[in-house]
């Protein structure tokens, strides 16, 4: 498999969250499945947000192949919350949710492995750009920022816009080619039958 470390780019120490974190790398690593039975966790179900995906998988990996294959490229000594791990034959994406640091029973007098446990990751705009195209093709997917997509000027790097001043974006990077069940036209459109506020816009704070 690949582990996929996450680069914090812009820590909120208050929050505790990085809202620009990005997946820069990845390292192939021999990792050991034990719920071989299949995923767990709650499966597919429909809650008020829509569909959700939760399947929920524990992996294992050796101490040493670890800081052979990723601590030596990287500062980590173990395994992180929030990284990812890469299953090529499922094409899958598991995000680390929780590291078993402290075993019950340890093997030979110490800790042998790290046991993780990560659910199906759920993109939220991430930057992808480890090189592998199978993991950043997500990215391609289900990126709804229109500013990854525009085409910018080689030069300065400045975005690109027509007499209009629209944004020249890259063909197939509309919100509805990214997100196939949108429906922002078909809305808008039927919304202009009905709704005008070219003539007065009554949430203006203008005299009416």
């Amino acid at each position: 498999m690949y582990y996929i470390p996450r680069k914090l780019n812009n820590y909120d120490s208050i929050y505790g969250a990085d809202d620009q974190s990005s997946y820069e790398n990845a390292y192939p690593i021999e990792i050991y499945i034990k719920s071989i039975d299949g995923f767990g966790g709650d499966g597919s179900f429909l809650s008020k947000f829509g569909l959700e995906i939760r399947d929920r998988v524990v992996f294992s990996m050796a101490q040493r192949i670890f800081s052979e294959e990723v601590g030596t490229f990287t500062t980590q000594v173990r395994p992180n919350e929030g990284d990812l791990i890469y299953f090529p034959l499922n094409n899958k994406c598991f995000q680390i949710k929780f590291v078993q640091k402290f075993e019950m029973f340890y093997q030979l007098g110490a800790l042998q492995t790290w046991e993780v446990t990560c659910e199906l990751f759920e993109y939220s705009g991430e930057i992808m750009n480890t090189g592998i195209p199978e993991i950043d093709i997500l990215q391609k997917k289900f990126d709804t920022n229109m500013y990854h997509w525009t085409i910018t000027d080689d030069e300065d790097g400045s975005f690109l816009i027509d007499e209009d001043g629209v944004m020249l974006v890259q063909e197939n990077s509309s919100i509805n080619d990214l997100i196939p069940a949108a429906e922002n036209d078909e809305i808008q459109a039927e919304s202009d039958l009905f709704v005008d506020f070219s003539a007065v816009d009554p949430f203006s704070e203008g005299t009416i």
